[in-house]
């Protein structure tokens, strides 16, 4: 991984990422639009915390892998094949002032900007409106950003949602079309400084994964752990969390998204980790479940072991090639298997099962793998079959909430032309590895 010098010292989190990386991202989906287009990106908006006090600043994903600006009020704009050179990359930001520099401290420079980003064209934020006069006559198709996930959608507008609706009002008669596919199958794939990046991010995981197995013990409280956490993630330069942590002991580790993190760790529960770094908006995404007071009981151990037979083996099948579908089938049927064999259920109660209903959803009621990157659940089309460049998570689980305890353990995998690479292999997950760091405490 290359890095720049950071830019006139000013005190950036971690190392300026080289502008080469963006400079790619940029040439790949200009490669992927239609004559005479131009694409327009804005970044997210800021969000009311409560009176005057924001939410804590975060880019756009998907401005953030074409421009590597982190800022507020920033728009990239692209049209590759416009006859004037200067319009083709146009990069708007915000103009700082005096007062802005007293309150809210250094805003990028337009030669920041572009020693960033490596777009020659930086212009200030307020002369957008007339250039995009100027581009949209030229232009026939427009290219507009809306977030696509499909298992999510915000009932507030976007910045990208509330600026196409303006645009479309403003110039009816232009071609629209979706960025979001075309930057779906881009990102999907990762280059080697985005992998680099991802393994930073795994690395500062790992580092608090170790501190946390050194500090559990009963009586500690769950947010007391996702402190010792987060102070290991932001003495390593991370940005903070990728996501909302999950820190669950007890009955909480049968929740699947637990995020209160504010109960006592007890003698002889297990406590379930979900966790991963964010840097340089790159994310990892571990999950790891320890016991306690050091020590898994035999049935604890049971269940860890058949979870761990089960990831290795899914591991195994993170081949380029192979699909979802059959990824999750193959998984499904496995821990289906290893069930039987642990009597949770038996095959006779399988044969008449409700096929809607598999008896083996009542103890692993998730899926297996998602894309990880920019966002912990990345931009991903799950019909793609898996490539080589791919980074997933695998992420196998039991839950018996009957008897107060869930099990996950999950990993970072890398697809490649030679096999799965484990980015999360230095992170502890045998149970005999656990214990023993735990007991030097």
């Amino acid at each position: 991984m290359q890095f720049v010098s950071d830019l006139n010292n000013h005190n950036m989190r971690y190392p300026t990422i080289d502008p080469s990386l963006f400079i790619l991202n940029r040439k790949r989906l200009a490669e992927k639009l239609l004559p005479q287009s131009v694409a327009i990106f804005n970044s997210n908006d800021e969000y009311t915390r409560n009176g005057d006090q924001s939410y804590h600043y975060r880019q756009h994903s998907d401005l953030f892998y074409l421009s590597g600006i982190g800022q507020e009020k920033t728009i990239l704009v692209l049209a590759p094949d416009h006859p004037e050179p200067k319009n083709r990359e146009i990069l708007f930001i915000i103009e700082t002032s005096e007062q802005i520099e007293i309150w809210n401290g250094h805003k990028f420079t337009k030669e920041e900007a572009k020693k960033i980003s490596g777009i020659e064209n930086v212009q200030w934020i307020l002369g957008f409106d007339l250039l995009l006069r100027d581009l949209m006559n030229w232009s026939e198709h427009v290219y507009l950003n809306i977030f696509e996930y499909p298992k999510y959608f915000s009932e507030v507008a976007s910045r990208d949602h509330r600026f196409a609706r303006q645009l479309q009002e403003m110039f009816p008669v232009h071609q629209y079309r979706r960025s979001a596919p075309i930057l779906t199958n881009l990102r999907m794939i990762k280059s080697q400084p985005e992998i680099d990046l991802i393994k930073n991010a795994i690395d500062i995981t790992g580092k608090a994964f170790q501190r946390a197995l050194k500090f559990v013990k009963p009586g500690v409280k769950e947010y007391e752990i996702q402190a010792e956490m987060e102070h290991e993630f932001l003495m390593n330069r991370a940005n903070g969390n990728g996501y909302l942590p999950i820190i669950a002991s007890g009955n909480n580790s049968c929740v699947l998204h637990y995020i209160e993190n504010d109960e006592e760790c007890k003698d002889g529960d297990l406590v379930l980790f979900d966790f991963g770094a964010e840097y340089a908006n790159y994310s990892a995404d571990v999950s790891r479940t320890i016991p306690v007071n050091g020590k898994f009981t035999p049935r604890q151990r049971q269940f860890y072991e058949l979870v761990l037979k089960v990831q290795k083996e899914a591991i195994i099948q993170m081949f380029p090639g192979n699909t979802f579908e059959k990824y999750n089938t193959f998984v499904n049927k496995l821990i289906e298997e290893e069930m039987i064999k642990a009597n949770l259920f038996t095959w006779e109660q399988v044969k008449s099962q409700d096929p809607e209903k598999p008896l083996f959803r009542q103890y692993f009621m998730h899926g297996t793998a998602h894309h990880l990157g920019l966002d912990v659940h990345d931009s991903a089309n799950r019909h793609q079959q898996f490539l080589a460049g791919m980074v997933l998570t695998c992420e196998p689980g039991i839950y018996l909430r009957d008897e107060g305890f869930g099990i996950r353990i999950e990993n970072n995998i890398l697809i490649t032309e030679n096999g799965p690479v484990d980015l999360t292999s230095g992170i502890p997950r045998e149970a005999d590895e656990i214990e023993a760091i735990m007991a030097k405490g």
